[in-house]
């Protein structure tokens, strides 16, 4: 996947991504028009579809609310790579279908507006803009499984279909 990058530091929790104040309505495309906007007001009008987060340490931290991803996908975001992710969001994030990627290295060589290239499968991030490549742990066949299912609900209505 290839993107334009949206950058953000450290600690970026679930109320920032999408504030509890939005919450009364579960509309993903309702989340999606406030999605980071105590952070960043310009994204939810400015995101496109294709769009990768960049971010720093424990993104995703706060709440366990699953809005959270939802918000950013529905917004149109392909990914969010970070250094390293809140436990709950990384798998919120993956049961809903929006890949994430630990790379500790993308915070310190990507800035906004700067194209990101992503292969989750090999484990293969490339700023285009600079020509910088790095690495990181690629996802497990299962996580893979689920993401291109579109999430874990996808991946197990497929899995437990009726056979012809």
């Amino acid at each position: 996947m290839k993107g334009r990058v949206w950058r953000y530091g450290d600690h970026v929790n679930t109320d920032l991504i999408i504030s509890g104040r939005y919450l009364d309505d579960y509309d993903p495309r309702h989340l999606a028009r406030h999605a980071l906007e105590d952070l960043d007001p310009v994204f939810s009008q400015d995101v496109r579809y294709g769009d990768i987060i960049v971010a720093g340490r424990n993104f995703g931290c706060g709440s366990s609310r699953e809005q959270a991803p939802v918000a950013l996908k529905t917004a149109g975001v392909a990914a969010v790579v970070a250094t390293s992710f809140a436990r709950i969001f990384y798998r919120n994030a993956i049961n809903i279908g929006l890949p994430v990627v630990e790379c500790p290295e993308a915070h310190a060589n990507f800035h906004v507006g700067e194209i990101a290239l992503i292969n989750i499968e090999k484990g293969i991030l490339v700023n285009e803009s600079t020509g910088r490549t790095m690495r990181f742990d690629p996802l497990p066949p299962f996580l893979l499984e689920i993401l291109r299912s579109g999430g874990l609900v996808s991946t197990t209505r497929k899995r437990f279909q009726p056979k012809p």
